[in-house]
């Protein structure tokens, strides 16, 4: 009797070994790739001023994907480089694209190919625009932005009077904001008002390379752990065992 139940316990053990290296290489290849992936998809930046808040405000971590700016469209929020701009990695929302007509205000509304956008991310009772923007259409390949926050962004509206009205030519784009990682807002939301002129871009898989770091530390730290769970109780059945028998 005390030989079967040995056995049994030997047999469940090495079970209970081999799943738990299964469990601890598999968390290994998704926390790691989770990483490894996001470090090619992803790159941080800092935000040194509030001129896309309440969006994004000064001293917030985003991570923004990679991209190619001929896939960015409207609503999207990007990092970009103008050289009239200062030549620095800024980060605005684009508001309209090669081919649009944008202008504002109609009844206190931004308006891209004559429809009002209603803008959800400005702050409460914010103006589209305290200047105005005179009707102008976007020359091809190029992007009109603005900052969330309209009464001090330095954005399209305040290059008017340069070549392309103050647009930003589409490979100017380093990347588009996907989340604010710190404080932990998390994925931005989308920017639905823009449906009324074309379609959204897609989220990027941040969510799925954060899954997938999640679940493999997650393997890892359960598979790691069998073993030392699996020893103390052996030992406490070891224990009631011997104890069991010196009460015959």
């Amino acid at each position: 009797m005390s030989s079967t139940t040995t056995r049994t316990d030997e047999g469940r053990g090495r079970l209970g070994s081999k799943l738990s290296g299964l469990a601890v290489a598999l968390g290994c290849v998704l926390f790691l790739g989770g990483f490894v992936w996001g470090a090619i998809l992803y790159q941080p930046y800092t935000v040194p001023t509030d001129s896309m808040s309440p969006t994004i405000v000064a001293g917030d971590r985003v991570l923004a994907q990679r991209i190619d700016g001929g896939e960015i469209k409207r609503g999207d929020v990007v990092v970009f480089r103008q050289e009239s701009w200062g030549d620095m990695p800024m980060v605005k929302r684009v508001v309209a694209v090669g081919g649009d007509t944008v202008a504002c205000c109609t009844d206190g509304k931004l308006t891209v190919n004559g429809k009002q956008i209603q803008e959800s991310y400005l702050r409460e009772g914010q103006a589209a625009e305290l200047v105005g923007i005179p009707s102008l259409t976007v020359p091809e390949g190029r992007l009109f932005l603005l900052g969330d926050e309209r009464t001090g962004s330095l954005d399209s509206t305040a290059h008017l009077t340069e070549a392309f009205n103050g647009t930003v030519a589409r490979s100017a784009v380093a990347a588009r904001v996907d989340a604010v990682v710190w404080p932990m807002d998390g994925m931005l939301a989308r920017p639905t008002g823009f449906e009324t002129v074309g379609s959204l871009s897609s989220p990027g898989p941040l969510r799925l390379v954060t899954v997938a770091i999640v679940v493999g530390g997650l393997l890892v730290l359960g598979g790691g752990a069998y073993g030392p769970i699996a020893k103390l109780a052996g030992r406490r059945r070891g224990a009631a065992g011997a104890e069991s028998a010196g009460a015959r």
